[in-house]
């Protein structure tokens, strides 16, 4: 099992209301529906602990089968056609992969 963590802030003049209505409206169901996808959270960050701004607006967490499952699942139309429609969200997204110690 492989994770994605996405770390994002939203563009410059972008509606955070708008983003996050299309992210529970599109985005969200749709990636839940890919074959190779466990589970999908976005999570608003608020601040660090401690204290202080977060650096990244938006964190997002793809649980996958395998990370080669997932490249073959977002080629599909529907899913290039959420890419599309992400980027005129994110502001340069960070997309990591992750492998959990132990696993």
């Amino acid at each position: 099992m492989a994770h994605v963590v996405v770390l994002f802030n939203l563009l410059e003049g972008v509606d955070f209301s708008e983003y996050e209505r299309w992210a529970l409206d599109r985005d969200v169901p749709t990636v839940r529906g890919l074959p190779s996808v466990e589970s999908f959270r976005v999570l608003g960050a608020t601040t660090l602990l401690g204290g202080g701004a977060s650096p990244y607006s938006y964190i997002e967490i793809i649980e996958v089968t395998g990370i080669d499952d997932l490249v073959a699942d977002v080629q599909s139309p529907e899913m290039k056609k959420i890419a599309g429609e992400f980027a005129a969200f994110a502001d340069n997204p960070t997309f990591i992969v992750t492998n959990e110690l132990g696993s």
